[in-house]
């Protein structure tokens, strides 16, 4: 595949790592780390490459991205994140409510979604999407729609100050939303977005326009 200027980019900032081991998830990481994991070919022998992620980020509150090979830490970087190995390379993204991509890019553009680790908050969504099926696509079904009424309200709410600016209003003139909510109501609307962000980012889910305006 051939590599862009801002991939070249992404693939400098990772950084040697320094050989501490990954320690194993507790369940109060819950909402505070993610782990994934793919096993590639390395010379010939299966290598377990180990993405984690911490979301609180480092004490200078950056967000890295730590590449393990077979549970030692060999590469650090800042998020976006890009490492290269056998075969490809490793793409390491994060939305606002989690993680948006952590994927496997083979040479031949083919893509492989790195597996959850089953403690962590990511694993315990695959799997109850693989338990009840129906329940789940339920609950991706719901967090879209809080996400699209949040939005479309929101933007209503907020068209009309943006409306009465000046040269914005002698152009096109102000415009009066015809949804006024109460205070509990939009603290409500807020809060279902930021809790549907939060489930689709469990699923590696995320489009622009949806998961970029949900405000977590």
């Amino acid at each position: 595949m051939n590599e862009s200027w801002n991939d070249r980019r992404l693939t400098r900032r990772a950084r040697p790592g320094d050989g501490r081991p990954l320690t194993p998830f507790r369940w109060w990481q819950l909402f505070r780390r993610s782990v994934l994991s793919i096993s590639l070919e390395h010379a010939g022998t299966p290598v377990v490459h180990t993405v984690e992620v911490r979301h609180g980020g480092d004490s200078n509150g950056v967000v890295r991205a730590g590449l393990y090979l077979d549970g030692v830490l060999r590469f650090e970087s800042r998020l976006p994140a890009r490492f290269l190995v056998e075969g490809g390379h490793i793409e390491v993204r994060k939305s606002p409510g989690g993680m948006r991509r952590c994927h496997f890019v083979a040479h031949d553009g083919t893509t492989r979604a790195l597996v959850p680790d089953p403690r962590s908050a990511e694993g315990r969504r695959m799997r109850f999407a693989r338990d009840h099926p129906r329940s789940s696509a339920i609950i991706g079904a719901a967090s879209i729609v809080l996400l699209v009424v949040g939005i479309g309200l929101g933007a209503l709410q907020a068209a009309g100050p943006v409306s009465e600016i000046p040269p914005i209003a002698a152009t096109l003139g102000t415009f009066q939303s015809p949804v006024r909510l109460p205070a509990w109501l939009n603290l409500c609307l807020g809060i279902g977005a930021s809790a549907a962000a939060v489930e689709r980012a469990l699923r590696m889910q995320y489009h622009w326009l949806l998961d970029s305006g949900a405000g977590t």
